[in-house]
């Protein structure tokens, strides 16, 4: 029996209804499995930050230090003579632990990558000392520590810049403290703050260590919803009331971070470059030093070269967070050369906060403020084309800021007089 068309365009249109509904059914369930999926994701690998864990943490490195499996300088002020006291958790964040505690009255931050000793690879000499009942030579160790530094920093150093690093001496609890300082050299974080600390004021003071937790200065850091990114009154220690204060606060940070800028392109044997800029990685010392406190992402070049020769389709593939480079298309391979820099992004990302909308002030002239801003945005933006084109701009950009900060801080001390 031959069917009406009537009634068949009707099966049609219901069998195309049921369809659309069934796809907006699975497309409905899809997304709520997506959405419980990465809340349950987001709970089994990221961590809360609590006072109690925090404690329990400390209390198994305490544990460890009374067994003599670890050792340190600051071990019996932690967990025998009450001079190192546990204050609050600052973050957990991929396995690392930050905590913040006094040291004879004065706040510190205790740091590790990891949460327990045992986490960290043992040292292989160790083990062959224990097999071989005898102890190993310093040559061979000096050489383990350089290699773990090629390793983490791309750098080839010298056994007299090592003394930062390792300074024990032979006795009865050598093999503690040698594994005690194995742990603290696979933290790159470690090494950055303690090679560099005797030749640059821009980094954190290490203050000492226990186990595979250090200890480092604690400073205002700054935070990208604070209105001046930095806790500027905490800084300075008395309250910035007036616009001309906090502008001269703004001028001697913006300084500071030149002046970084400048040290970290030419002090070192190679070039640092900061690969995550943000205003929580940096803070402030009284006297406006601007110091990095995560160097996480930091590259000294020959690392960084390393990172950025990729393979790739197109420029967006040579991004490694805020260090460019670009794709040569004929080899599909990202040039190992970094085309931006380090005054790029902090003008990008710092300076333009403050420019002009952070930086009011009667007592400099809006000409000397319109000229700061214009700087700032050509800094930020230069135009990227050839890498010598780029370093180019980009040093007629750090003169030009140099000079206007100067002109601006002249002004303020002018009207302060």
């Amino acid at each position: 029996m031959k069917v009406p068309v009537g009634i068949r365009r009707l099966r049609w249109k219901l069998g195309r209804r049921c369809t659309l509904l069934f796809v907006l059914f699975w497309t409905i369930c899809w997304l709520l499995v997506v959405t419980l999926f990465l809340q349950v994701h987001r709970s089994v690998f990221s961590e809360r930050c609590t006072d109690e864990k925090s404690r329990r943490i400390l209390a198994r490195l305490c544990y460890d230090y009374q067994r003599s499996v670890l050792m340190g300088d600051l071990c019996e002020d932690l967990c025998v003579a009450g001079k190192l006291v546990y204050q609050r958790c600052l973050y957990y964040e991929r396995g690392k632990k930050v905590l913040q505690a006094t040291w004879h009255g004065q706040p510190v931050v205790l740091k590790s990558k990891k949460e327990t000793f045992s986490s960290f690879q043992p040292l292989v000499l160790l083990d062959e000392e224990v097999e071989g009942s005898k102890d190993f030579p310093e040559e061979e160790l000096l050489l383990m520590i350089a290699i773990e530094v090629k390793n983490a920093l791309g750098l080839e150093i010298s056994n007299s810049t090592i003394g930062p690093l390792w300074s024990g001496r032979k006795g009865p609890h050598r093999k503690v403290q040698v594994a005690s300082m194995w742990s603290l050299l696979q933290q790159e974080e470690y090494i950055y703050f303690s090679l560099l600390q005797d030749f640059s004021h821009h980094v954190l003071q290490v203050l000492g260590s226990c186990g595979h937790f250090y200890a480092v200065e604690y400073l205002a850091a700054g935070h990208p919803r604070h209105r001046t990114l930095f806790p500027l009154e905490e800084v300075a220690g008395i309250p910035l009331v007036s616009d001309q204060g906090q502008a001269k606060a703004i001028n001697n940070i913006a300084l500071s971070f030149l002046d970084m800028v400048n040290h970290f392109d030419n002090d070192f044997s190679h070039r640092l470059h900061l690969c995550d800029i943000k205003p929580e990685n940096f803070a402030i010392r009284n006297d406006f030093t601007v110091v990095a406190i995560d160097v996480d992402m930091a590259f000294f070049e020959p690392k960084m070269r390393d990172i950025l020769e990729q393979n790739c389709t197109g420029d967006e593939d040579c991004n490694f967070f805020d260090c460019f480079s670009k794709c040569d298309l004929r080899i599909n391979k990202c040039g190992a050369q970094r085309v931006n820099n380090n005054l790029q992004v902090i003008c990008d990302k710092i300076f333009r906060h403050w420019f002009p909308s952070n930086f009011r002030s009667s007592a400099v002239t809006l000409q000397l403020q319109e000229q700061l801003q214009k700087a700032v945005y050509e800094c930020a933006d230069p135009g990227i084309s050839e890498t010598s084109h780029h370093h180019r701009v980009s040093s007629n950009s750090f003169s030009e800021l140099y000079r206007l900060l100067q002109a601006t801080q002249r002004e303020l001390q002018k009207s302060e007089n």
